[in-house]
């Protein structure tokens, strides 16, 4: 899924933030996908009071949602860079296509993993046989050393682990004795887990890793503390175990996710993580200019006689003239091109959003 919100805040995430003492209960804030009638999620990540989770930097959790009010999940191709995205669904069905050639569909209990790397653009969009969308969008970050990797896409539907008191499904990384193929570029995990009501269990974890509990369905409780729906709650490195209970008689489901530390701080916009301002508007730029987007709104940030300074850089940022790649047909991208064609759906790209007035800086 893509972050569509029209004005996104450019986030400058540093991985030095501090870990909370003990498990640090974050709330979701609403955002909507675009439109009266359109789809909204719950974002737990990135906030103000943290950034990232091991090496996740981005949550939306979103239904469960009658598609036939709301239209479900329309999201034109649009590009990626820096990261990888990980869809996973509790309900419906969403089909994805990517400039790699991929078309594939997520259903529930099945993982799609896209690895942007240097550069990728991809669409999504819930099927004609979905009645009710409910599931969760996450990204990873990838660490410096791999941040211009391959553009790659993975699909993996893991095994149903059982429980005294419910079960786990692990889509990445290793938890309850279940690993996941699926690779990543920092050690991280990520699963479903479902307890019965009342229910508890003490997972073994990684003392080195940092985690979070995401509600999904009933109320939990994490190392003692209450978590309600849509919640995130988050237990810093240090412990070896992690304790998870269904609190009341109802089911708890839950996303639990973690990793190490990630060591390294982010400029993240749109769709786009990078490490300096400078680099996310090579790659906005570089999206608008391929699919042939019209940018004469962001002239008002420089000089209209010099033109704007923030595009000076284009193309010399990722090696490529600023025409080595000429606008493709109907405003689609050439093969070959930074984030590629992405084929058979039926809408034009995503235009990107202007890019704030302010010049960003990373923290010091």
């Amino acid at each position: 899924m893509t972050n569509l919100d029209t004005r996104p805040d450019a986030l400058l995430c540093d991985d030095r933030e501090t870990a909370a003492a003990g498990v640090q209960v974050l709330t979701p804030r609403d955002v909507p996908l675009g439109g009266i009638r359109a789809m909204s999620v719950r974002r737990t990540l990135p906030q103000r009071a943290r950034s990232f989770v091991g090496a996740w930097c981005f949550l939306d959790h979103y239904g469960p949602d009658d598609v036939t009010a709301t239209g479900g999940m329309q999201v034109p191709p649009h590009p990626h860079t820096g990261l990888q995205t990980v869809s996973w669904l509790f309900s419906g069905e969403v089909e994805h296509r990517d400039s790699l050639g991929t078309h594939a569909f997520v259903r529930p209990g099945e993982l799609n993993l896209m690895t942007a790397g240097h550069g990728i653009s991809h669409s999504e969009d819930s099927t004609a046989q979905t009645r009710v969308l409910h599931g969760v969008q996450l990204w990873t970050v990838l660490p410096e050393r791999h941040r211009d990797t391959r553009p790659a896409f993975d699909h993996y539907a893991p095994p149903v682990v059982l429980l005294d008191d419910g079960a786990v499904r692990v889509f990445l990384g290793t938890l309850q004795g279940s690993t996941s193929p699926v690779p990543t570029f920092s050690p991280l995990v990520g699963a479903e887990v479902v307890l019965g009501g009342g229910c508890e269990h003490t997972f073994a974890v990684d003392p080195t890793f940092e985690h979070a509990v995401l509600v999904d369905t009933g109320t939990a409780e994490v190392e003692g503390v209450r978590g309600e729906r849509d919640e995130l709650l988050y237990v810093p490195p240090g412990t070896s175990t992690l304790a998870v209970r269904a609190l009341g008689d109802a089911d708890l489901r839950v996303v639990l996710i973690g990793g190490e530390p990630l060591g390294e701080s982010i400029v993240m916009w749109w769709n786009f993580i990078g490490r300096s301002h400078d680099e996310v508007v090579a790659a906005r730029d570089r999206w608008q200019q391929e699919i042939g987007a019209d940018d004469a709104e962001i002239a008002v940030a420089g000089d209209p006689a010099a033109g704007d300074p923030r595009r000076a850089d284009l193309g010399a940022a990722d090696g490529v003239p600023p025409d080595a790649v000429p606008d493709g047909p109907m405003g689609r991208p050439r093969p070959g091109s930074r984030f590629g064609t992405v084929t058979g759906h039926a809408h034009p790209p995503l235009p990107a959003p202007p890019m704030p007035l302010q010049r960003l800086k990373p923290r010091s």
